[in-house]
């Protein structure tokens, strides 16, 4: 298992939608691998595959941070087949550092994805899974959090980004 390099926006790569997963391998068992290594050790409770560069439609989700708790879910090709309910909670994200703010989610969500062995599976997921979810399906998609919400917001944190940026630059 390796640690793999988190991209940070505004990097391109973010934007772009991941592709579909035709055959689970021993390439995907080891990307999902080295994603749950990279998460742990961020840490997180989530990555997808785009976040590390990797355009292909897999995601992990571990709401335990110790190990000795620790639960590891890997999805294949994850898709939303429906939401219920709407919550504003705050939300962070590994590829846009020291930045939270609040996001509107589905509290309720139903999950169509495939494990690694390629068995179907269909969850119905609430509270932080939910969210989680929602969230690494976005980065599957192309989208970060940070386009959820408004537009002023994300001025700020661009405009904070850039002269964290520009900083670096100069310090460096």
């Amino acid at each position: 298992m390796a640690i793999l390099e988190i991209l940070k926006y505004p990097d391109s790569r973010l934007k772009k939608p991941a592709k579909e997963i035709e055959k689970i391998d021993d390439g995907i068992r080891d990307l999902a691998a080295d994603l749950l290594e990279t998460m742990y050790c961020a840490p997180g409770i989530g990555l997808a595959a785009t976040q590390v560069g990797q355009p292909v439609r897999v995601a992990v989700v571990d709401l335990f941070s110790q190990e000795e708790k620790r639960k590891p879910m890997v999805f294949i090709n994850p898709e939303i087949l429906e939401g219920e309910g709407e919550e504003l909670l705050e939300e962070g994200c590994l590829s846009v550092p020291d930045f939270t703010c609040e996001v509107k989610r589905h509290c309720r969500i139903t999950v169509r994805a495939r494990k690694l062995d390629g068995s179907p599976i269909k969850i119905q997921a609430e509270g932080l899974l939910a969210r989680a979810l929602q969230h690494e399906i976005d980065h599957l998609n192309g989208i970060l959090f940070i386009d959820r919400i408004s537009p002023l917001k994300r001025h700020i944190y661009r405009r904070k980004a850039r002269k964290a940026r520009e900083v670096q630059r100069t310090t460096s």
